[in-house]
């Protein structure tokens, strides 16, 4: 395995690329037309060795031939993909078959290109720059979710008994919704949503938050904007025409007679209606400044009780069924929910 830099005085931080190829003349093929862009440039001669300076070098972007011993390419896509931390590596097959099969293969293990050889020059730099420019895409989304989970941390850092909060919302919403069959953009959502159902809650005032006793008006009014002002949070994101109907809504009632709207029944967006459930168990669960925490039985009673007036009664029964077909959870203790999702901006 060698590393080497492109043309004199390039930086040594530059962006990285692993090439990957049991021939050691389109090793270098590669390696002399990308390195005269001055991409560092780390070579390795079957996959094993490939995976191992992916894990290594943590490159920026990955060519790999699909035919190598050891470790297909196919193979080394597949088990990069496993890993989240490599989720977002762009990945370009190599390969001098036409197979349509060996396409097939490779973008379902997960590979984001193809060239074929012999190469044409023109076509591979514009393979490798669009591969680059969505690398740094998701980059910038990284930076996003870490803004995204500082907000959602402030939220609870205002109220320390909420400590976790979110993550349990996370993990008991997606398991709900999982059940209900929606699709991938309206599970990513859901997820969004629940993490940041009360980010709105920032602009609430603390005394209001840890107050010990019942709200008065005056304060259910303050706490009643928290829904509203969280939509407005979340709305930028790409996703926000998903995920800010959910922080909106979360406290709609199914009778109508919940708020900021007043929606009822299926005014309400399904997402908000599964993060309303969620929400209301893990709020009697866990002990809060004014009462005590109750027990999941309890819980289970009154979500039950609720359904059909408070609740969907379909979402309400299907969750409470969830919780007796399996033992209590392990709450996540940190924001490895959040930086696990993928999140874009417009």
């Amino acid at each position: 395995m060698s590393r080497t830099n492109g043309q004199t005085g390039a930086p040594q931080g530059t962006t990285c690329i692993l090439v990957a190829d049991d021939d050691e003349g389109t090793r270098q093929l590669l390696a002399s037309i990308l390195g005269r862009e001055g991409y560092q440039l780390v070579q390795a001669q079957d996959g094993e060795e490939a995976l191992a300076a992916a894990y290594r070098h943590r490159p920026d972007l990955i060519l790999t031939d699909i035919q190598m011993p050891r470790v297909s390419g196919i193979e080394l896509t597949r088990r990069l993909r496993s890993d989240a931390s490599m989720a977002t590596v762009p990945i370009i097959l190599v390969s001098g078959l036409h197979e349509t099969t060996d396409k097939v293969a490779g973008l379902d293990a997960g590979a984001t290109d193809f060239v074929t050889k012999p190469f044409d020059r023109a076509e591979l730099w514009a393979r490798v720059r669009a591969a680059l420019r969505t690398r740094a895409a998701f980059q910038r989304l990284e930076s996003v979710q870490s803004i995204l989970a500082a907000l959602a941390n402030a939220v609870e850092a205002k109220d320390p008994s909420t400590q976790y909060h979110c993550n349990r919302m996370a993990a008991l919403a997606l398991g709900l919704a999982r059940s209900t069959g929606l699709g991938a953009d309206a599970l990513e959502a859901v997820g969004y949503g629940a993490v940041l159902h009360d980010v709105g809650k920032i602009g609430v005032p603390e005394h209001v938050l840890l107050k010990p006793g019942p709200l008065d008006e005056e304060d259910w009014a303050h706490m009643r904007e928290h829904p509203g002002i969280g939509a407005t949070i979340v709305e930028p994101l790409q996703l926000g025409k998903l995920v800010a109907p959910i922080v909106r809504s979360h406290h709609e009632r199914w009778d109508g007679a919940g708020y900021p709207d007043g929606l009822r029944g299926d005014q309400i967006p399904v997402g908000a209606r599964i993060v309303a459930v969620v929400d209301a168990y893990d709020a009697i669960t866990q002990e809060r400044p004014y009462r005590k925490a109750r027990s999941s039985d309890d819980a289970r009673e009154e979500i039950i009780a609720g359904a059909g007036s408070q609740f969907d009664s379909e979402l309400a029964r299907a969750f409470v069924d969830s919780l007796d077909a399996r033992p209590s959870p392990a709450w996540p203790d940190d924001d490895a929910f959040v930086r696990g999702l993928t999140v874009e901006v417009s």
